[in-house]
Order: C-alpha cells, then structure tokens, then sequence
C-alpha cells in the first residue's frame, strides 16, 4: 500500500521537478533583465509572499475568489436544475443564456464599475459571471440526462418535490455539476487577476500590474509563481472534495469496470 502510494506521488511529482530544474540550469547565471535566474525568483518569493505582503495582497485575492466562486456555484445549480428538468422552460431561457454566456466576463468590468464602483463588490460579480456557465449548463446536462426510469419509479411513489431533489436529482446530476465546478475553479483564478488589474488597490492582480510597471521583473514572476501554487493547491483541496462527496459514484464505476 505504502509503496503503490510513493508510486503515485513519484509519477506525479516527476514532471514537475523536472520542469523546475532544467528552468533552474537554463537561467543559471542568465544576465537577461527580463529573464532573471530561477534562484533570484524563489529568493524574491520567499521575500515577498512570506511577509506582510501576502496579507495586503494574497489573502483580499483569496477571500474574493471564494466569494465570487461559491455564488455562481449556488446561482449555477440553483438556476440549472428547474432549465434541465423543464423543457418549455429551457427553452423560454436559452436564447438569453446563450446571448450572456458569449459576452467575454472582461468586457463587464467597466459597465460593473458604474453600478457597483471600484471595490470587492465588482470583483466578486466579475468571477461570478464568469464561473456561473460551466456549472448552470453542466447542471442542465446533468439533469436531462438522469435515468428516466427511476424518474418515473420516483414519480409513482409520489416523492415530494425535497426528497425528491435531495435523493434523486442531485446525486444523478452529481458528476456532472462538478465537472462544471472543475472548470469553474481555474476561470475564477483568471477573472480573480483580471478584476484586480483595473481600479483596484489591493489584490494579486493589482501587484502584478505594479511590478510590470515598475520593471520589478523578479518580484513579477514571483507573482506568476504564486497563482501558479494558488492553482495546484486548489485544485488538490476541490479533489478530494469531489473524492469524498463523489466516492458512491467512483466506486460504481470502479465495480462496473471490474465486472
């Protein structure tokens, strides 16, 4: 068991260590302004990011996203479950669905400025309008695509419409809202730096926009390093969410293959 474990880490971490070291020899000693060496990037991280910095500008980033991100999760689900499971409905909405699903989130900043002025608020409404899409039409995927014949066992027992919800259509639509949620996650990190980039005060974005201005190049590539860690660690933390809330429907699969 230990060994199939230390297995799975050493194929997984192999890539990534080798990636890191021929950067590390590449740059050894590069005198380019603009590519400084590896070594110089991780001691102007360790500098920057481990110190107060990293609450003025990580943490307003963080608390941003998580806010933004878990709003459109709610409005996704909320809003794709009665379109999935109503056609007439579906097909009321989806003209307008798709008019706003194909207006660039980026583009609304200047528009959420006016309403909602310069603070979190226009950030969080940014990531939500961005993270909303791949979880409401996954939602509605996933609701239109639940077995008909349990639907029908469910509808003859006359289950109420919370039973019937919390028992049947959630855990159906189950893996495909989170695959939108999956996808959702890395959009959130992007709009999150793009919301930060105008008008703002604080934020990783922000920092960055700084740094480029300033021709601070290794404090600008620590930056990137960072949502590039931001990324890696919230991504491990929504898998094993999904492995612990998804486990019924893994181990099906695992049973299926195996039969």
């Amino acid at each position: 068991m230990i060994a199939s474990l230390l297995r799975r880490v050493a194929v997984v971490l192999a890539l990534p260590a080798a990636l890191i070291a021929v950067w590390w020899f590449a740059s050894a000693g590069s005198e380019n302004f603009y590519f400084p060496p590896l070594s110089t990037i991780l001691e102007t991280f360790a500098r920057l990011w481990f110190s107060p910095q990293a609450m003025h500008d990580a943490v307003p980033s963080l608390i941003r996203l998580s806010i933004g991100y878990v709003a459109a999760a709610l409005l996704g689900i909320a809003i794709g479950i009665p379109v999935g499971a109503s056609r007439s409905l579906r097909n009321l909405l989806e003209p307008v669905l798709e008019f706003l699903r194909a207006i660039p989130p980026p583009v609304l900043v200047p528009v959420l400025i006016l309403f909602a002025g310069i603070g979190d608020e226009m950030k969080a409404l940014v990531i939500v309008f961005g993270c909303i899409w791949p979880v409401l039409l996954n939602t509605v995927a996933g609701v239109r695509a639940l077995d008909t014949v349990l639907a029908e066992v469910v509808r003859s027992y006359r289950i109420g419409a919370l039973a019937r919800l919390w028992h049947f259509v959630l855990p159906g639509a189950s893996p495909q809202i989170f695959a939108g949620l999956r996808q959702s996650l890395s959009i959130g990190i992007i709009l999150m730096v793009i919301s930060e980039m105008f008008a703002a005060s604080d934020g990783i974005g922000f920092a960055l926009v700084q740094y480029q201005r300033s021709f601070a190049i290794p404090e600008m590539w620590s930056g990137i390093i960072l949502l590039g860690i931001i990324g890696i660690v919230l991504s491990v933390i929504f898998r094993a969410i999904e492995a612990w809330i998804l486990g019924w429907y893994h181990g099906l699969r695992r049973t299926q293959r195996a039969a």
